[in-house]
């Protein structure tokens, strides 16, 4: 069993709570650390039991918490060298793993996998507990295909769903900043990750939640209509789908 809440997703910060038997982990710590305890109280956890957090890239609205959190309640850091080496604070941190492709915790696995962002490094996670699957993947620019098969017909996915095409083209971000988002080292619009979760549920999948939405360039409503019509034209009967928000945690799905 596993149990999963978005406590916030967005450009200004992003963090995730999953609960197996064994282990309590956050992926992502880009909330202050008053707004994430606030949010694991409301789900009757206490900070002091996260013992571990995974970093998917060292863009502030992924690691803005990370110094404070580790030094009030010491879980174990999950990242890549490349972030080690560009988080400076943290370089006398005792309670550091290094990735491997795949990681063993008692009755969780986690496959870490490349994404394509603009930073030295980012990573994208399948978490495994038992029978119970969860894929979460936010700030890439596309996917690669050597990674379907790892990423096929999970139980839940949390993807990136960031920006409508029109709105961020008629928008008044500067070329290079439209370039930038739409680039292949940028964020997936509501089109891309469609047509990417279209070919990835299955018969497993019971869940998915759309993440990391541009306050600027997109609305719940248009990313939902996007997948729902990709949906209906792959003739996939997948009603499931809610989107993530900024400052409201999702109500915890087990899976």
């Amino acid at each position: 069993m596993m149990k999963v809440s978005v406590l916030a997703s967005g450009s200004e910060g992003n963090c995730t709570y999953v609960e197996t038997i064994k282990h309590k982990v956050l992926i992502d710590i880009g909330m202050n650390v008053k707004y994430i305890t606030e949010k694991l109280a409301e789900l009757d956890v206490n900070p002091q039991e996260i013992d571990l957090v995974l970093i998917s890239h060292v863009h502030n609205d992924h690691v803005s918490a990370l110094n404070n959190f580790i030094k009030k309640y010491k879980p174990t850091i999950c990242l890549s060298q490349s972030m080690f080496l560009e988080l400076e604070s943290i370089k006398d941190y005792e309670n550091i793993i290094i990735y491997d492709d795949q990681m063993v915790f008692d009755n969780l696995t986690i496959q870490v996998f490349k994404t394509s962002h603009d930073t030295n490094d980012s990573r994208g996670f399948v978490l495994t507990s038992d029978n119970s699957s969860l894929v979460y993947v936010t700030d890439t620019g596309y996917i690669n295909y050597k990674h379907f098969d790892l990423l096929k017909n999970k139980n839940m996915y949390i993807f990136e769903s960031n920006h409508d095409a029109e709105m961020l083209l008629n928008s008044k971000y500067p070329a290079w900043l439209k370039k930038r988002v739409v680039g292949d080292k940028g964020h997936l619009s509501n089109k891309d990750s469609s047509i990417y979760l279209s070919k990835l549920i299955g018969d497993n999948t019971k869940k998915i939640i759309l993440a990391h939405l541009s306050k600027d360039n997109n609305t719940e409503e248009i990313a939902l209509k996007t997948i729902e019509e990709v949906f209906l034209e792959y003739q996939i009967p997948f009603k499931n789908i809610e989107c993530a928000k900024q400052r409201e945690k999702t109500e915890v799905v087990t899976i």
